[in-house]
């Protein structure tokens, strides 16, 4: 690949990860760990999603997740390998299972989480999965400035 073509790829992943930031600023907003995340297909969002665990009171409501149920009813089908989901923080094993189910072609994420992070921290879940279904993963794009709202939110919580 040409230099030319890393530049733009990374504009573009730069461009979407700033939507992301956003909804991770939502999720901050709310009092909720902020991570955000958004799905695109083509050269739109399809879904988006921010963390609201304590809102919802679910477990399972981290931002991956409900953007992948937002994307899920775009289109005409449920499968997601021609999107790229973008997320501020490295998915977790749950999030990274979802990923795999809903067949997300690809994933690139900010922060990486060495507590939490099943995709390339803690683990390497989307690589040699039992479905068969090969994820391209591109991690530390806009790492600091994802790194910084999660330290910030912290900082003020203790």
């Amino acid at each position: 690949m040409s230099d030319s073509n890393l530049f733009a790829d990374f504009r573009s992943h730069e461009r979407w990860l700033r939507e992301a930031l956003s909804e991770a600023e939502m999720a901050a907003d709310k009092g909720e760990v902020p991570v955000g995340a958004v799905i695109v297909r083509g050269d739109r969002i399809i879904g988006r999603g921010h963390n609201q665990v304590e809102l919802l009171r679910d477990p399972t409501a981290h931002a991956e997740i409900l953007a992948i149920g937002a994307a899920g009813g775009q289109g005409e089908s449920w499968r997601l390998d021609d999107c790229t989901l973008y997320v501020t923080l490295e998915p977790c094993t749950m999030c990274s299972g979802a990923m795999l189910l809903a067949r997300v072609g690809r994933v690139v994420f900010g922060a990486a989480d060495p507590r939490a992070g099943a995709v390339a921290s803690t683990g390497r879940l989307l690589e040699g999965n039992p479905y068969n279904h090969g994820v391209e993963i591109v991690g530390g794009i806009m790492a600091e400035e994802c790194s910084a709202l999660l330290k910030e939110f912290f900082q003020k919580k203790r």
